[in-house]
């Protein structure tokens, strides 16, 4: 399927990266938020990102003109669909939100649209058993943040199609992302390993086996990860982190019950950068 147009749905943390990625592939994109405040953000963050690139000598600035020509904007999602031949819902991880999505998506969407998920976690079929189509629906899931991380998952359904997974993973290279592709099941690859990593390194600095910045540090140091676990939960979101391994403690069982010292940073607001204090304070100079 020759894909010309990308809407993508939710304008937040992943959908800005998203677009912007959509946006540099070479897709006219659509980038739909009902919150008109979180929209203008995410425009401010794509101009600012693609302002980045060309200081840096990594993005011609008649490139970054065509590519910012090629982003629109919409606060109805029906209206941003209409046109798209890969719909990609990036909203946060509640059932119901993306239940109601993908019903709106059937209705308004295009003949032979394909529909995509961003979800890390989540059961795809869940939320795709009321699509008419469902040899259409997918899952993609970006990594934060889109401009760094190469990879895309490609989620395919027991019902998703051939064409649609080859479709997808066309889009993604278009993007200058590497692809890898897994079968339905809960946490995918990458979320299944990344919880258990760091719910073990919440227990071990629970149990006051080591800093969180000593943790952080053997993990990069000793092996090799660019980002140590606490790092990345401060980036990702702790509440993020906490719901993703409620679901798999729900489907998976017991080794990805959550580290009570988790809970409490959440439920004391420590959600990690977007707030100033996760697991470190980034209101100080220093982490801490």
């Amino acid at each position: 399927m020759d894909v010309k147009t990308i809407a993508v749905i939710g304008a937040g943390t992943m959908g800005r990266g998203i677009a912007y990625a959509s946006a540099f592939g070479g897709f006219q994109t659509v980038l739909e938020d009902v919150n008109g405040s979180i929209l203008a953000k995410a425009l401010d963050w794509i101009r600012e990102a693609f302002k980045e690139g060309v200081k840096r000598g990594k993005v011609d600035p008649a490139f970054r003109d065509r590519a910012l020509s090629r982003i629109s904007t919409s606060s109805v999602v029906d209206e941003a669909i209409r046109d798209a031949e890969l719909i990609i819902e990036a909203v946060p991880e509640e059932l119901e939100m993306k239940l109601e999505l993908f019903t709106i998506f059937d209705k308004f969407a295009k003949p032979k649209a394909i529909f995509a998920s961003n979800t890390s976690s989540l059961s795809i079929t869940d939320f795709t058993d009321i699509v008419t189509f469902r040899e259409r629906c997918i899952g993609m899931h970006f990594f934060n943040p889109v401009l760094k991380m190469r990879l895309v998952e490609i989620v395919r359904t027991r019902e998703t199609s051939d064409e649609t997974v080859a479709t997808c993973i066309a889009v993604a290279h278009r993007m200058q992302k590497e692809t890898v592709i897994v079968n339905e099941a809960p946490g995918f690859i990458t979320s299944r390993v990344n919880a258990l990593i760091g719910n073990e390194a919440f227990a071990m600095l629970e149990a006051g086996i080591a800093s969180a910045s000593d943790i952080d540090k053997a993990i990069k140091l000793g092996l090799n990860h660019p980002m140590g676990p606490f790092e990345v939960v401060d980036l990702v979101g702790l509440d993020v982190r906490l719901k993703i391994l409620e679901y798999l403690h729900d489907t998976l069982g017991e080794k990805y019950r959550p580290s009570p010292l988790l809970r409490q940073y959440v439920q004391q607001g420590r959600l990690g950068r977007k707030t100033g204090r996760g697991v470190y304070d980034y209101t100080l100079d220093d982490k801490a």
